[in-house]
């Protein structure tokens, strides 16, 4: 199993208790903890203008500007956001941006896409809300123009969603490594009729909830069956979020700090918010944790990103989940 690990990056009351002149500072300094260690193959963010569970004016860094920014100040981690939102970017521009972050890497870019979700950000930012039935129609007309974009250096497009003619997107990305994507290509979401069949098209990684890893795995190998697609091209992904302690005490005792100041930051939003916490299979000691992720590795998980919400402040939960977790599963 590999792993990687988000960036705390405001987007999940992550970065409150940090002035807003010391955040780049603070994620730079994660990122480059996270760089200097090989047990983790990959950083990650997410790709959001406004906080989570309930908008605020809490900073929320902007996604592809950090890609950039760590692209110039790490040399080894590889680099995602799960996921970028397809409709917040022409395609054509994003693949170019994409391929630009590439080269300033030296070839460790991951372009994670979905379809979006967060409707008041999209209304905010004036993209009004698409039907589920258009996201997810721009984000096949998206990924067929970056397929163009990465290989043939060039696009052209007549879709419903997005018109392209010779778009050119030169320098081609320094990557070849990918069976369908020079860039590799996470297609985030579960949905199982569009979705899953997107993604046995074109997807070199996909990322499910662990709650229904299996069953999503199943679709999805259908799916593949029916576009003839080796399943098995494909990497299996999950996110966790990890809340972990030597003990079960040390655990609970995280867990109720970290509800606490979710109450604070979130009010009544908060409780949705933390079941995503209690109902976590990263939450627990090491051992409970690892146990739980060897069973969704016999069903398939390859790679599993951790997102740690007090990384910003205390990395013993990071280097701890390194130590005990990451030796017994990679």
């Amino acid at each position: 199993m590999r792993f990687g690990a988000f960036i705390p990056q405001g987007w999940r009351f992550d970065l409150v208790d940090i002035p807003d002149a010391d955040q780049w500072r603070t994620m730079n300094d994660l990122a480059q903890h996270l760089d200097g260690d090989p047990r983790w193959e990959s950083l990650w963010v997410y790709d959001h203008f406004h906080t989570t569970p309930i908008h605020s004016d809490e900073a929320t860094h902007e996604a592809w500007t950090l890609m950039s920014a760590f692209a110039a100040t790490t040399s080894r981690i590889r680099l995602g956001q799960m996921c970028t939102c397809m409709a917040y970017r022409n395609p054509a521009y994003l693949a170019k941006v994409a391929a630009t972050v590439d080269h300033v890497s030296g070839g460790r870019i991951e372009m994670g896409i979905g379809g979006g979700w967060y409707e008041h950000e999209w209304r905010a930012y004036g993209y009004g809300f698409p039907s589920a039935g258009d996201r997810l129609g721009m984000l096949r007309e998206g990924v067929q123009i970056f397929r163009q974009a990465w290989t043939e250096g060039v696009a052209t497009l007549d879709g419903k969603h997005y018109q392209v003619d010779g778009a050119i997107v030169r320098p081609l990305p320094l990557q070849r490594t990918s069976p369908v994507n020079n860039i590799p290509v996470w297609i985030a979401g579960g949905g199982e009729k569009v979705t899953l069949k997107i993604a046995a098209q074109y997807a070199d990684y996909t990322n499910f909830a662990p709650a229904v890893f299996e069953a999503k795995s199943a679709i999805l190998a259908e799916h593949c069956r029916t576009v003839g697609r080796d399943f098995e091209e494909i990497t299996r992904s999950a996110n966790i979020n990890v809340i972990i302690g030597e003990t079960e005490a040390e655990v609970a005792d995280k867990l109720a700090r970290f509800s606490e100041k979710m109450a604070k930051v979130a009010g009544g939003h908060a409780e949705s918010h933390l079941e995503q916490y209690r109902t976590s299979i990263g939450v627990g000691t090491a051992e409970q944790i690892a146990e739980r992720l060897s069973e969704l590795k016999e069903k398939g998980l390859a790679y599993t990103i951790g997102y740690f919400p007090d990384a910003a402040y205390d990395r013993s939960g990071l280097e701890l989940f390194a130590d005990k977790v990451i030796p017994e599963l990679a």
